[in-house]
């Protein structure tokens, strides 16, 4: 008798699992783990890693990982399904039905709609009406949120597709500042760091409430969110503390006389970028420091790339700061609230290698960007 209570038990927290399981993982309009989810891409994610150990190059690499994601969300269905078949077995046999291939049977017939196999009982009778609503319920629930979350990677994918215009493919800051220069469209910079802005917080939003778009890949291999996100928030750090327009505004220091420029737009798109990047990491358990500073935080772009970047900048004739170093200090200030974090969701997504500064196969590229990204999700 007390093995069947706790057969009863343990179907009924094996079933209301299951069904929290469906709620986190699409309804709940909010970050929040689930077991069930994280054990099945987790699971997913170590047979693709050992595919990946014969892929050759970045593009196969990259049309093996397209997979992962949607064959992940696809098994949560089958794997809610036996979780459910399986609960629903303790309560049969929990409540009479006389052997486990027999319970087993009437909840599989019972989830599935088959009608060949049910109890005799009342209850039982109420089980199966329960267990059939259930398996339509996270049916629908699967099939419901899957245009959700492409209208939301399409949204996402937008956006990067016209940075690859503006920026190049691979996408870079120093390209991007140039090409708004030489089209004279430098003044409409403010518009687009508010169009990133907004990039910025449905993104933080999407993946963290339906977390699986983190691994959707691009149409294109060489394009990602990842970089592109990594390309906004450098060209808004090099616009912050190298560029200087005649538009801008100047603000003055509290308790001096100082003014220094600043441009709000340009600022806030950065604050937004990397909140959004470390809220994402924080949903995936990536460790972070919340409050860097650099130098005691280094970073992953090096003095003499900046240079470089002056010195493109100053071939074009874009308007610098005089002093280099103070820029030099400020961009390090800016970059190291985002580093780290890039880095690692870099390595979790499997970006491709992107340099900050693109001029060939090589230049810019830091010993980061050199890494084979570790598939550690």
């Amino acid at each position: 008798m007390l093995v069947r209570i706790l057969a009863a038990l343990l179907g009924l927290i094996i079933v209301a699992a299951t069904v929290l399981s469906a709620v986190r993982t699409f309804v709940l309009p909010r970050a929040a783990h689930d077991p069930i989810t994280r054990i099945v891409f987790r699971g997913l994610r170590r047979v693709f890693d050992f595919r990946l150990r014969f892929a050759r190059d970045y593009e196969t690499r990259d049309r093996i990982m397209a997979l992962y994601a949607p064959i992940s969300l696809l098994a949560l269905a089958p794997v809610w399904f036996a979780l459910t078949t399986l609960g629903f077995t303790g309560l049969y046999w929990a409540t009479g039905i006389p052997d486990l291939q027999t319970a087993f049977t009437i909840s599989g017939s019972s989830l599935l709609t088959l009608g060949f196999a049910r109890g005799d009982s009342l209850l039982h009778t109420v089980f199966a009406f329960t267990e059939a609503a259930l398996g339509l319920i996270l049916v629908a629930v699967l099939i419901a949120y899957l245009p959700t979350m492409y209208a939301a990677f399409s949204r996402r994918e937008v956006q990067v597709n016209q940075l690859s215009v503006r920026a190049g493919s691979p996408p870079s800051p120093i390209e991007m500042l140039l090409r708004f220069y030489r089209l004279g469209q430098i003044s409409r910079l403010s518009a687009f760091w508010s169009e990133w802005e907004t990039w910025f917080v449905e993104v933080e939003e999407s993946h963290t409430s339906l977390s699986a778009l983190v691994f959707f890949r691009s149409p294109l291999p060489q394009d990602n969110w990842v970089n592109a996100a990594a390309t906004v928030l450098d060209a808004a750090a090099l616009r912050l503390s190298l560029l200087t327009l005649p538009d801008e505004l100047r603000v003055s220091l509290i308790g001096t006389r100082q003014e220094v420029p600043v441009d709000a737009n340009a600022a806030i798109c950065l604050r937004s970028g990397f909140l959004a990047l470390r809220h994402i990491a924080e949903y995936f358990s990536i460790p972070f420091n919340a409050d860097p500073h650099w130098p005691d935080d280094p970073i992953s772009i090096t003095r003499s790339q900046f240079d470089q970047a002056v010195r493109m900048f100053q071939l074009q004739g874009l308007p610098l700061r005089d002093d280099l170093d103070k820029a030099w200090r400020d961009f390090a200030g800016w970059r190291v609230n985002y580093d780290s974090v890039l880095a690692a969701l870099r390595r979790l997504t499997m970006a491709p290698r992107a340099s900050w500064i693109y001029d060939g196969p090589s230049i810019g590229v830091t010993p980061r960007d050199l890494e084979t990204p570790p598939a550690d999700g």
